[in-house]
């Protein structure tokens, strides 16, 4: 490939003398395999499962044929276009809105929503019914009306403490990243509180008295449900009860109202330069060209366990731990939140459904709430099948239908069924590949030829005399096809050459040997 030298490029080079060569440096780098692209960032601390990260041999490669071509990675061009729309007399299109609402139920957590919502509005509004006097004809009595008032209270108290529970790692989270504040925690803090995630100002305390009132929120159900374990309807006190019930409303919606008007939901405020530039430095990231694995494959099948035995043992013992971490590799989020969680969605409603069953004191409603509650604990295993579709998806994973001919559905039943199994595949393929940016980097195997093989880094030294390159100056990347990329801006400098192996023409071009 060459490169033709103008007068441009040589015009207004300072040079003490007009008879010395003027010197053209190209620096040709390719970033290695084994390093490449993950060079230059911080690695997260060493965890204590970090010894599950092994590396497969190239023999085991090779078993499995998992040979994957490379392709070069480009940043996609983006490109802003705004328009303004105004419409004043608007029709609902239905179409749109089933779509919407389709789309919105494939979202397991949301369908978990829902049915929580469910319950909620059904005992809610028999509470409501029983104490506005509408169903007195169904429960003459009153100790009969009292005693569904209490069960539908007990109900409802499971209901929200469960809610609570699922929510508060979350919380503790944000908690740990604002006494921490860090510039990537102030980043992962706004995308949640702050509108549009821009920078605000004093964004650091408004974020603290949003998360003061959710955390208050938690607290005032945890206080109600003791209220609701430990004393009986006519021993429990009215006021304490009252009073961390109508809390426990008021705190979220007093936080929601501050974080939509407070300075955290404005769209036009003022920012000093100081937050605007730390703003920039955590959200816009430096372009960089790497290798990616354009077909990645699962790391051997879902019983082939003895691959890396260890990965298969510590996910079947401590199938919460490892999750987590694996999570957290793979850019998924905190590990520790994923491991609260997935805990809390195995263990927390069979806990919470069966105490509550034994307050009831009603034989045929008690067996239903307790049985309700051992189902919930199976089906919690379905979180990790929702983030083994995130993984698939994210990564171009191959996927399976051999469940109903769906994607999905197949990754469920697979956790459901073989949680240990899956999950060791799950680390297995992490091991394969370097994870950034949501792809996977072709990662180096023990047994690769550092030296020779692709991703080693050239430089080469063109001298440059009359139009023609003889010494050191311009920065040039080559891919690993061998395609030459020109550079964008060249730097000149005047110099003594060295003899550099490379081939001149007499036109003032130049060309470079492979």
């Amino acid at each position: 490939m060459a490169r033709n030298a103008t007068e441009d490029d040589i015009e207004d080079v300072p040079c003490s003398d007009a008879d010395s060569p003027i010197l053209a440096e190209y620096h040709v780098t390719v970033p290695a395999l084994h390093d490449g692209p993950m060079q230059g960032t911080a690695r997260h601390e060493r965890r204590l499962l970090d010894f599950l990260e092994a590396t497969p041999s190239v023999q085991w490669l090779k078993k499995i044929n998992l040979c994957s071509p490379l392709i070069k990675f480009q940043l996609p061009s983006t490109s802003v276009h705004g328009s303004l729309h105004v419409q004043f007399i608007r029709t609902i299109n239905w179409s749109s809105v089933f779509t919407l609402c389709k789309k919105w139920l494939k979202h397991p957590m949301n369908v978990a929503l829902l049915i929580w919502l469910l319950c909620v509005g059904a005992a809610g509004g028999m509470l409501v019914l029983l104490m506005l006097g509408l169903l007195n004809d169904a429960f003459p009595s009153k100790p009969l009306r009292n005693y569904w008032i209490e069960i539908d209270n007990q109900i409802l108290n499971a209901l929200f403490t469960l809610m609570s529970l699922y929510e508060h790692p979350n919380i503790i989270h944000h908690t740990v990243l604002l006494c921490r504040w860090l510039p990537e925690d102030a980043a992962k803090l706004r995308k949640v509180y702050c509108k549009n995630g821009m920078c605000r100002p004093n964004e650091r305390a408004h974020i603290s008295f949003v998360v003061a009132l959710l955390h208050i929120t938690c607290l005032c159900q945890y206080a109600d449900c003791g209220l609701y374990w430990g004393y009986p309807s006519r021993s429990r006190s009215d006021f304490a009860d009252n009073f961390f019930f109508i809390l426990g409303i008021a705190a979220p919606v007093f936080a929601g109202v501050y974080t939509v008007y407070s300075p955290l939901g404005r769209g036009n405020d003022a920012l000093s330069d100081e937050e605007t530039n730390e703003s920039d430095m955590v959200q816009v990231e430096s372009p960089e060209t790497g290798t990616v694995v354009s077909n990645p494959a699962w790391a051997g099948g879902l019983f082939d366990c003895s691959e890396d035995p260890t990965a298969c043992y510590l996910s079947f013992l401590c199938t919460f731990c490892v999750f987590g971490w694996n999570m957290e590799r793979l850019g998924f989020g905190n590990m520790y939140v994923h491991t609260v969680i997935f805990l809390l969605l195995c263990v927390a409603p069979f806990w919470v459904f069966n105490i509550t069953a034994m307050k009831i004191h009603n034989y045929v409603l008690g067996d239903f709430i307790g049985s309700a509650g051992i189902v919930l604990c199976f089906f919690g295993l379905l979180y990790g099948g929702f983030w083994r579709i995130q993984m698939r998806k994210t990564f171009g994973l191959p996927r399976s239908r051999w469940c109903f001919g769906s994607a999905s559905l197949t990754d469920y039943t697979q956790w459901l069924f073989c949680w240990p199994c899956v999950l060791a595949q799950e680390v297995r393929t992490g091991n394969l590949y370097d994870v950034k940016n949501g792809s996977f980097y072709e990662k180096f195997m023990d047994g690769d030829d550092v030296e020779n093989g692709p991703g080693s880094v050239v430089t080469a030294e063109l001298p440059v005399s009359n139009g023609v390159a003889e010494g050191n100056g311009i920065n040039v990347k080559l891919t690993v096809d061998g395609e030459m990329i020109p550079p964008t801006q060249p730097v000149i400098e005047c110099g003594e050459t060295e003899g550099i192996d490379s081939e001149f023409v007499a036109n003032g071009s130049i060309q470079l040997k492979s």
